[in-house]
């Protein structure tokens, strides 16, 4: 059911409403561009809505609820993002982590790194994104720090498979195999007047390896990033749950059917993979989790989907 409070949220010259599902996302973004409120309004699982729509989304069937019975329906639901994800995703932390990949004394120019890791942040948060968000960007280089910390001959490759990771769903446009390529130029186009030229090309090298997550057997940096780009995978239930009612979201102008097809498409290349995760420390922490949430999420969608 597509829910929505009293514009009580003050801010820019007006008070705001939060408009939310309470089933799936897929049916938020639906209701939402039937309705002319704009992707990038969207905020991680609601839409913010100024108050002079208010009663006119509730005429086009947004049941008014008041702002504790939003929240503890959304919480219920399983689609709400918490606050300490919310905090690691905001902008201020991403450039915060991205300017520590380039300490002062390491030769690049302040301005240009700042620029670009502002350019890489914006990227991220293009409002017709709902998966491949600021979130996953937290998420992925969460994971690997976790990599890293595990294994200490992995702390080498860190900063070529960190630079990877922001950039490897830098552009984003629903294309698989495009994407990355177009990622990977993107990387060797702004990182050129930034790093050496093996570092640039390591990193571009990695970022197309994202489009099949097969790395070579002794590609330590490979493993590191594609496993740190499949950790979602091997999240508990309720996380791999709402990463699947993210990626429907993503991908909302597909229709069921084929988005059924093409969903299961790729779930079955990587159950076909010769492992899901390719570090140690990676198959121990998500592989069996992993495993488990693909084989149900499959199942689910030759049985027609949720």
């Amino acid at each position: 059911m597509i829910l929505l409070d009293p514009p009580t949220w003050p801010a820019h010259g007006t008070h705001w409403s939060h408009l939310v599902s309470d089933a799936s996302l897929h049916e938020l973004r639906t209701f939402a561009r039937a309705h002319g409120v704009p992707d990038r309004s969207f905020d991680l699982d609601h839409y913010d809505v100024p108050a002079d729509r208010h009663d006119e989304l509730v005429g086009a069937g947004a049941a008014p609820v008041d702002g504790r019975e939003l929240a503890r329906r959304l919480a219920a639901s399983g689609l709400r993002v918490p606050g300490r994800e919310r905090r690691r995703a905001a902008r201020p932390a991403l450039l915060a982590r991205w300017h520590a990949l380039w300490p002062p004394d390491g030769g690049a120019p302040v301005g240009p790194v700042r620029a670009v890791g502002e350019d890489l942040v914006e990227r991220w948060r293009e409002p017709h994104r709902v998966y491949h968000s600021r979130l996953h960007l937290a998420d992925v280089l969460d994971a690997l720090d976790v990599l890293t910390s595990a294994l200490p001959a992995a702390r080498e490759h860190r900063w070529r498979a960190a630079v990877a990771l922001w950039f490897h769903d830098a552009v984003h446009d629903g294309e698989a195999g495009r994407d990355e390529e177009r990622s990977a130029s993107l990387a060797r186009e702004l990182l050129t007047p930034l790093a050496p030229a093996d570092d640039v090309e390591e990193v571009v090298r990695l970022v197309l390896l994202t489009a099949r997550h097969d790395p070579a057997p002794g590609d330590l940096a490979g493993a590191l990033v594609c496993d740190a780009d499949l950790a979602i995978l091997g999240s508990s239930a309720a996380r791999y749950a709402r990463y699947v009612h993210q990626v429907r979201a993503e991908y909302g102008h597909v229709p069921d059917e084929a988005f059924r097809t093409g969903r299961a498409a790729v779930l079955q290349q990587l159950l076909n993979l010769p492992a899901l995760f390719r570090t140690p420390a990676g198959h121990e922490r998500w592989a069996a989790t992993a495993q488990a949430n693909l084989r149900r999420e499959l199942r689910d969608l030759r049985d027609g989907g949720r």
